[in-house]
């Protein structure tokens, strides 16, 4: 009994050391360059680097149209490879967000983005005929997953997730986190951002929205709106000053209509988009800004998940904001 006693008692004392030996947690940093900037700020005992590297090269071999060894790349030159869960949740998602827009966000528009060009270098060199010809195999209806495999209904048809890629690995990320029991976290892809949590000064996060000014170094960033983030959220912003256009003295931004196959004509500079994760707040961007606002703000009201905050120019070129009214809450003063 007295040996009993004596273990009993020595109890305390083994677990305040186990315990003493557990790592305090800290906001650790991991950070870098892949086709795109990454950084990922998160409250834990140590870092996560090794783990949320390889989540990045698992995204961008399932998506990354640029890798000539990528499921994405070999689903686009017709071969036959079965597709892993990374890419079906991408296109998954993808289709829903077509279905719920009426096909102004579509992932097979990539043959009209190659005719026009980056930045509508080819605004001048395109014709109707030519738009016509590709018109034939756009469409997201026109490809679906069976089994593990993709089917196309011509295989002239390109899927390309871009528009919604940098908030899809932010989700990756935020998801690898949270397995880890971390909730104090923000993923940021790209500028598209996924947030959870507190910051280091135990204050809800805080990010700006750019102002969308014609800087093509990026070197001087104006601040139009900053926004905090009290709860789990997913922010993208599409269109901004790397992607304008002139066509007869008026500003466009870099987005072609799936429907028209023309840039889309619509007076968004700028939206930005909050939603519950990063894929949808990426992808309903892309979909405002080809909409328009009169289009977009009619579709809003049926999707309360959804918060937008759109920038565009008046006739002067002075920069306008307009805001639903459930995105105020959001903001800083």
């Amino acid at each position: 009994m007295k040996k009993i006693i004596t273990l009993l008692a020595l109890l305390p004392l083994a677990v305040f050391f186990l315990t003493g030996c557990e790592k305090p947690a800290t906001y650790q940093i991991t950070e870098g360059s892949t086709h795109t900037y990454y950084r990922i700020k998160y409250l834990y005992k140590e870092p996560l680097d090794k783990e949320i590297n390889a989540m990045i090269q698992a995204y961008h071999h399932a998506i990354n149209p640029f890798d000539s060894t990528s499921i994405i790349s070999a689903v686009n030159n017709n071969s036959n490879m079965e597709v892993d869960s990374l890419f079906t949740r991408a296109f998954n998602s993808c289709t829903k967000i077509s279905e719920a827009t009426d096909g102004m966000f579509d992932v097979t528009c990539a043959p009209l983005i190659n005719l026009w060009g980056f930045g509508f270098k080819n605004m001048g060199a395109v014709n109707q005929a030519e738009i016509d010809s590709l018109k034939e195999f756009v469409g997201y209806n026109k490809v679906q997953i069976q089994g593990n495999q993709v089917v196309k209904e011509d295989p002239r048809i390109l899927l390309n997730f871009s528009a919604i890629g940098d908030g899809y690995l932010c989700d990756l990320i935020a998801e690898l986190l949270e397995r880890h029991g971390i909730k104090d976290y923000l993923v940021d892809i790209g500028g598209e951002v996924m947030a959870s949590g507190k910051n280091p000064k135990g204050n809800p996060w805080t990010i700006g929205i750019n102002k969308p000014v014609d800087d093509t170094l990026g070197v001087n960033q104006e601040i139009q709106q900053i926004i905090q983030l009290p709860q789990k959220t997913g922010v993208a912003t599409s269109g901004n000053y790397r992607n304008f256009y002139i066509k007869d003295g008026k500003k466009y931004a870099h987005t072609i209509n799936p429907k028209t196959g023309y840039p889309a004509d619509g007076d968004i500079l700028s939206a930005t988009v909050i939603a519950p994760n990063g894929t949808n707040a990426d992808g309903f961007a892309t979909a405002f800004m080809a909409m328009g606002r009169e289009k977009a703000k009619k579709f809003i009201p049926s999707h309360p998940e959804l918060e937008y905050y759109f920038i565009y120019a008046d006739e002067k070129g002075n920069f306008i904001s307009e805001y639903s009214e459930g995105m105020k809450k959001y903001f800083k003063n």
